[in-house]
């Protein structure tokens, strides 16, 4: 989690929502991924979709049913459905997201039974620090917009 928090500084010090996200199978790391959204112009450019395709990459595989992926923020509904239809084995994130959080704050695709895989969550691995990063984040962005 610790590599995850060091690329949600990086996403934040380039002026996106600070989340990172780390891939690891049999204890190695196989992707890592940060926020791009910005940098991109593109919606869809979330550090989970970033890790998971560096992973499947680097392992040669779509699906990776040994993995777990570690975030700092809790995965938005796009970022959950990419955790199941990867088949990913279990899921470390820091701190909830209230607005749009799809593992356990608004939605719980991780284990809606009509889907075709479940997977395990673990939550609140160094939520302080995220939870700091994140609320200076946005102060900040709120400072300028003012």
């Amino acid at each position: 989690m610790r590599k995850a928090l060091q690329l949600a500084k990086e996403a934040s010090d380039h002026g996106e929502v600070p989340v990172g996200a780390v891939a690891v199978q049999d204890n190695r790391i196989v992707g890592v991924g940060r926020n791009r959204v910005e940098a991109q112009n593109d919606p869809t450019a979330h550090a989970e979709m970033e890790a998971i395709t560096a992973a499947a990459n680097c392992l040669g595989e779509p699906r990776l049913p040994g993995l777990t992926l570690y975030v700092t923020l809790e995965p938005c509904i796009m970022c959950a459905g990419a955790l199941v239809l990867a088949r990913i084995k279990r899921l470390v994130f820091s701190v909830r997201d209230p607005k749009t959080g799809a593992c356990g704050s608004i939605y719980r695709l991780h284990d809606d039974p009509r889907l075709n895989h479940r997977f395990y969550i673990s939550e609140g691995v160094l939520a302080n620090e995220v939870a700091s990063l994140m609320s200076s984040f946005f102060e900040k962005l709120r400072a300028k917009s003012s």
